[in-house]
């Protein structure tokens, strides 16, 4: 009987370590962070994810939901390797400026996708049609963390306001301010997306909506603070039913790495975005136009070692 007990243990043993032996050496799991659900991110990263995964196998990415600001604070602290950011968030990490605590380190840029639009909605019936009407009437926004978020509230202070100066203020899911405002519980509905922004469009078919516009002085507050913003015409036929064009608070969103993570990994993304535009357009159509100049414009964030290998030798850069 112990014999027998020997032989199959030594042929547990012997089937365990060709299990392990026949792994492939390379193989890599990770997390990549993106943004809220019912953002424009996270399906962009589930795409991208599955691209990666497709073009290798031995990749495993998770794509976990996240936040503009958090999501720099996260690369710079181990906590994942890739995620998603908003150009200006991560050159104020850099720097060390509001609302990072102090200078961050290890972040590189991968590439920008995109630009992201800072959209000011306001239910047409709430009568207001300048950042100054925002006094006294509720607010629904995204939570801390969010980029978005920190640009609401620089928004009030270009005005001399504050949270404390309005009947209410909602720091929730693009979903539960849908939600808000579909249901007159909000009369201003923040957020940083894509245009048009699902989220905008979900508000627009159920409720007459207005977008408030950014005036000169009140970009000239936001430029001074960071050179990354430019400002950029809404169409009035983006979404249903608007009255006018309006101007917005743009930047970009591009994808971070820690600046030591593996090559081959970083490369496989690139070459998953890259190669795959006309698929990621169906997902968020501003890619629809992207070109490997645009993704690897300089933003003042230095490119990761592979995402500069990966231009030069496709002849960019």
């Amino acid at each position: 009987m112990s014999s027998l007990k020997g032989k199959i243990k030594a042929g547990f043993l012997a089937t365990t370590m060709a299990a392990v032996m026949a792994m492939p050496a390379h193989a890599e799991q990770f997390v990549l962070a993106s943004g809220s659900q019912g953002g424009s991110w996270y399906p962009l990263a589930g795409a991208i994810k599955a691209i990666a995964e497709r073009m290798d196998s031995d990749l495993s990415i998770t794509v976990m939901p996240g936040a503009g600001v958090a999501n720099v604070v996260g690369v710079s602290a181990g906590k994942f390797p890739i995620a998603f950011a908003n150009t200006i968030s991560t050159v104020d990490a850099l720097a060390g400026k509001p609302p990072f605590r102090g200078k961050v380190e290890n972040v590189c840029n991968l590439g920008t996708l995109y630009p992201q639009w800072f959209q000011i909605v306001a239910r047409d019936d709430a009568e207001v049609t300048s950042i100054a009407d925002f006094k006294g009437k509720r607010l629904t926004t995204q939570q801390n963390g969010n980029t978005g978020e920190f640009l609401t509230r620089s928004l009030l202070d270009a005005v001399g306001l504050s949270y404390d100066d309005l009947a209410n203020v909602s720091h929730v899911s693009y979903s539960d301010s849908v939600n808000q405002m579909k249901d007159g519980h909000a009369d201003i509905f923040t957020l940083g997306t894509a245009l048009p922004a699902g989220a905008v469009m979900d508000v627009a078919t159920s409720r007459d909506i207005e977008m408030v516009s950014i005036t000169d002085e009140i970009f000239a507050h936001f430029k001074s603070q960071n050179a990354a913003f430019i400002r950029r015409k809404i169409p009035a036929d983006s979404y249903p039913n608007l009255s006018g064009e309006a101007y917005a608070i743009t930047y970009g969103t591009h994808m971070i790495a820690a600046c030591d993570y593996s090559g081959d990994v970083v490369k496989t993304i690139l070459t998953a975005v890259a190669d795959n535009l006309e698929s990621l357009s169906a997902v968020n159509k501003s890619m629809a136009t992207l070109s490997l100049a645009d993704m690897s414009a300089d933003i003042g964030v230095p490119l990761h070692p592979a995402a500069a290998e990966f231009y030069k030798e496709r002849g960019v850069n």
